[in-house]
């Protein structure tokens, strides 16, 4: 299930895919635990800088733990709204994911942007982090 959530030439995919077999390898009572922890929808924008290019290519990935406790490939499903969506380059999830960069010096730096609830994007760090202790 989480090789699907794979896209090409992105490295942030690895870490995407890694995610979601954590959150696949929760028991109920983990999942639940998350889910009332977080109480939010992440959609999750990773644009790969192509030189000159205006159009940068990009993956967009969902990560709800509000309902379902999984992360998805795609923008968020019909029915479902994102409590926030969060955009940022390939290379700045990967440092984040990894721990050399804090969302919040990303963020006033501009390396990362975010559109609707941004106290739910603080989460994010401590998302990924949770994640990493369990791989």
């Amino acid at each position: 299930m989480a090789d699907d959530l794979k896209v090409a030439g992105f490295k942030s995919s690895e870490l995407i895919s890694s995610l979601g077999s954590v959150f696949e390898s929760f028991s109920p009572a983990e999942k639940t635990s998350q889910i009332k922890k977080t109480n939010g929808v992440f959609e999750i924008v990773v644009k790969k800088p192509q030189g000159p290019s205006p159009a940068a290519p990009e993956a967009i990935w969902t990560i709800d733990l509000k309902k379902a406790g999984k992360v998805t490939k795609g923008r968020t499903p019909a029915g479902t709204k994102a409590d926030v969506t969060i955009t940022m380059d390939d290379e700045t999830f990967v440092d984040l994911a990894s721990g050399k960069l804090n969302g919040q010096k990303a963020f006033m730096s501009g390396k990362l942007k975010t559109k609707g609830n941004i106290m739910l994007a603080t989460k994010l760090d401590g998302l990924l982090k949770g994640a990493k202790a369990k791989l």
